[in-house]
């Protein structure tokens, strides 16, 4: 079999399991098979597959079909032009978080603090892109904070990282000047609906606090005030209905300045709030 052939049979089997663009999936998990760059696959296609590359590539296609992520079979995923190391302990980067990040640059910060950092995406690559800046990222997976150190020191911001095992602002002490957060909101209703790749192989915990998707947006409102300094912002990644319900939460904590900003598809993304009361 050659690899173009075994790629045809991986796109047939993903595409009768219900996975989403079948033919990329397939083509990126053979290219991480057979060690090659993803652009390079239509090189090595007309060669026949050699018999340990065949039964990783079946291996792969097994796990994808049952709605294993991509990013977890092969251990990475990019983001914000670097790549991240990923496994189950952490939330798939996306490219929705990107606003947040757009967001964050838009305006000068000197330290930082995320909230929930997860694989340590939103933090270090907020480092990375202020080389004069530091910060702090929790989380309470000590899973997460492995992940987010590994990733810190992978791109070279180890020294201006310091990861944290705590339950939100537990462990923190001292003011920043940016507060970032993409924390667990999706409802428990949502959870239900949502794909098998989140339901089924990413950290609950990080997705829905289940209820109604809003209890870290008001344990950050109640409390980031005593952390931020005076002309520093809050920004907070949110469900794309949740703008409203996000906003009326920070405002009944009495911060004087609540925005909502869309991400690159036009859809409710970010809220900063700063002035807080």
């Amino acid at each position: 079999m050659t690899a173009a052939e075994a790629m045809v049979a991986a796109t047939a089997r993903l595409r009768a399991a219900g996975v989403p663009d079948p033919a990329r999936d397939a083509r990126v998990l053979l290219a991480h098979a057979a060690s090659v760059d993803a652009a390079r696959v239509t090189l090595i296609a007309p060669e026949d597959i050699a018999p340990d590359i065949a039964e990783r590539y079946d291996n792969l296609i097994a796990l994808r079909a049952v709605r294993v992520p991509v990013s977890q079979l092969i251990g990475a995923r990019e983001f914000y032009g670097r790549s991240f190391d990923i496994s189950r302990d952490v939330l798939d980067p996306r490219p929705e978080t990107e606003a947040l990040i757009e967001v964050a640059l838009s305006a000068p910060f000197e330290r930082v603090l995320d909230l929930g950092t997860g694989s340590g995406c939103i933090l270090v690559t907020l480092l990375a892109e202020r080389q004069d800046a530091q910060g702090v990222g929790i989380d309470i997976s000590g899973g997460a904070c492995l992940h987010a150190s590994a990733n810190a020191a992978r791109h070279g911001v180890a020294a201006r990282a310091d990861i944290l095992l705590s339950d939100w602002f537990t462990a923190v002490e001292g003011r920043f000047d940016l507060i970032v957060a993409n924390p667990p909101y999706l409802s428990a209703r949502e959870m239900e609906e949502v794909q098998p790749e989140l339901r089924e192989h990413e950290p609950r915990l990080a997705l829905t606090d289940e209820k109604d998707g809003l209890t870290a947006y008001r344990t950050i409102a109640a409390q980031a005030q005593g952390y931020l300094c005076a002309q520093g912002r809050v920004l907070v990644e949110i469900g794309w209905q949740q703008g409203r319900s996000v906003t009326e939460v920070f405002r009944a904590q009495g911060w004087g300045e609540v925005t909502i900003l869309p991400d690159m598809g036009g859809r409710d993304r970010v809220v900063c709030a700063a002035k807080p009361g």
